[in-house]
């Protein structure tokens, strides 16, 4: 059987606040994604993949994302092992944190070449999820 190891990020997001009297609880009910929300990048030879869904995530990576290339592999491979590491802490709190955010650990090893599309995606969606629900999860966030 296929050994898929690397990481399954499932965030339904939050219903969108439609008036700004709505409250914060009210924001963090999950709901269900589309079909277009999903992004998947799976590399069969090395048998890592990547599942993202998260409604808005698509459109905001086609046009708020720097470019590929942009950034360096290792200055990705650097801020992907922060992100998941503050992510996996706040998991394991979920009195501190919000549950309904952090759901579940990811699985990112830093001896591990996952490859720059896997790391790119990875940290697209993290600067995303820190900008779109206001977190901060190591250092600064850049606001693409």
């Amino acid at each position: 059987m296929k050994k898929i190891v690397f990481i399954l990020i499932i965030i339904l997001t939050v219903i969108a606040c439609s008036t700004a009297s709505k409250n914060i609880a009210d924001n963090s009910q999950p709901r269900k994604a589309k079909s277009g929300d999903t992004v998947r990048i799976a590399n069969d030879s090395l048998e890592y993949e990547v599942i993202i869904i998260d409604n808005g995530f698509n459109t905001w990576l086609a046009s708020r994302a720097l470019p590929r290339n942009y950034y360096t592999l290792a200055y990705l491979e650097n801020k992907n092992y922060q992100y998941v590491t503050e992510w996996n802490n706040r998991v394991l709190q979920p009195h501190r944190y919000n549950p309904n955010l952090y759901e579940m650990t990811i699985d990112y090893r830093p001896e591990i070449h996952y490859g720059y599309e896997v790391n790119y995606l990875i940290y697209n969606y993290m600067i995303y999820f820190q900008n779109t629900f206001k977190q901060k999860l190591a250092g600064y966030v850049p606001q693409q």
